[in-house]
């Protein structure tokens, strides 16, 4: 079965969304054009999924109202995430808390919510937003991101600023049907900076509809430590695309943890764009219940000298099925450059399905590469000896998995990620 496509809402709509929203001339020709390309444009093709049933377009409101207008609102496990003086905090589509240190606006630090941004920060925001990172014609759902922007944040850490605690981000879904959320993270020249974001579900999001597009530059000499745990509800449909540009030795490291419960399409690119640039990326996943999900890591070389590594683990329980993509290509011209990754799937049911698929693309000779990937059962005898110490079959479970996970979670480098995903892992496995 295909679902029908047709796109919510009509220019008109857009047109008048955005003058009501104040924003700049530019972004509303860019959601027009977006607009019109999202009505041409295919959808993306994930490999080994089939996503023409799911639901990306159809919703009946693009904003909600929320009755939340402050932290003390905020539900206790959402709080509780709270850590620090630099938070952007939204609800469903609407910016509730935002709020920098007084000395890092002093230095020119940027970080509000994407809309106010390109109200008061215009030029800067145009010339990053959708340009060099992801691109609006790539697809349907990049357009139709452009189009329907309706969330998000913008940081902007100017050239020699250190940041030295995290910044962070709360995305929380309450009401809303559509979430259409755009990060823009700029890191000038000899800067450093660590992002950490939540995307939360206070309820199963019945029939609703993420799309997140994330870019981060990382210009020369820069730092960037992105951390993500993504835990939104099984009614959630959700498209998220978080990709990266890193400069001469500049560094990109992900931490993500992808704890959704519902369909799931990923796609995490880093293009280490010049000589000794370097890009991490570690992956959690846990998927549960009926849910399918596509996860593709890529790391692609064009600077000399660039080092790419990827590392994920995933757990499949249930009925639950993955597909691992990891991709490391190093183009023409990235002498020295060595693209690195490991892929691993653990199935807790009969029923659980996971494919991890490495790919090494070499266009030069001059390079390193290297892959691992495997995807299996459970073993019955690592249960059986846990078993046979008088545990339960769900306590060995829950054992093994935090067992298999691991690797990957103790070497997350952001130490409070770090923490709220052994708590959702632990929640998942129960």
């Amino acid at each position: 079965m295909t679902l029908e496509t047709k796109l919510p809402f009509d220019q008109d709509y857009l047109t008048n969304y955005s003058k009501e929203s104040g924003e700049p001339r530019w972004l509303l020709d860019l959601r027009l054009q977006a607009y019109s390309l999202a009505e041409e444009l295919p959808l993306p093709k994930p490999d080994k999924t089939k996503i023409t049933s799911w639901n990306f377009t159809n919703f009946q409101k693009h904003t909600v109202e929320t009755s939340i207008t402050s932290l003390d609102q905020l539900p206790e496990d959402v709080k509780a995430l709270v850590d620090g003086e630099n938070i952007y905090v939204q609800v469903d589509n609407t910016p509730v808390v935002s709020t920098v240190k007084e000395e890092l606006k002093a230095q020119g630090v940027i970080f509000t919510d994407i809309i106010t941004a390109a109200k008061e920060h215009s030029d800067l925001v145009k010339k990053y937003f959708m340009q060099e990172g992801v691109k609006v014609d790539e697809h349907k759902l990049s357009a139709l991101h452009a189009a329907m922007m309706n969330g998000g944040a913008f940081l902007y850490v100017p050239k020699n600023v250190v940041i030295e605690e995290p910044i962070q981000a709360i995305y929380l879904q309450d009401q809303a049907e559509a979430v259409f959320n755009h990060v823009l993270i700029v890191a000038e020249d000899n800067s450093a900076v660590t992002y950490v974001e939540n995307y939360l579900s206070n309820n199963d999001g019945e029939g609703s509809i993420f799309n997140i597009v994330t870019e981060v530059i990382a210009n020369g000499n820069s730092k960037v430590q992105y951390g993500a745990v993504d835990n939104l509800g099984k009614g959630v449909t959700t498209y998220v695309n978080r990709r990266g540009v890193v400069g001469r030795d500049a560094t990109l490291e992900w931490a993500l943890g992808l704890m959704n419960d519902g369909d799931t399409i990923s796609e995490n690119v880093t293009n280490l764009m010049g000589d000794g640039s370097v890009g991490d990326t570690k992956t959690v996943v846990v998927g549960r219940g009926e849910q399918k999900q596509n996860f593709t890591t890529k790391v692609v070389h064009f600077g000399k000298n660039s080092d790419g590594q990827i590392l994920k683990h995933g757990v499949m329980k249930d009925s639950a099925s993955s597909v691992f993509n990891g991709i490391g290509k190093i183009e023409h011209g990235a002498s020295k450059s060595n693209a690195e990754q490991e892929s691993r799937v653990l199935m807790l049911s009969e029923k659980a399905r996971g494919d991890a698929n490495p790919i090494l693309l070499i266009d030069e000779d001059d390079v390193t590469a290297g892959h691992a990937a495997s995807a299996g059962r459970i073993d019955p005898l690592q249960l059986y000896y846990l078993m046979s110490r008088g545990i339960s079959k769900k306590e060995a479970e829950r054992l093994v998995i935090h067992g298999f996970l691991a690797p990957v979670v103790n070497q997350l480098p952001i130490e409070s990620v770090k923490n709220q995903l052994i708590d959702v892992i632990e929640r998942k496995v129960k």
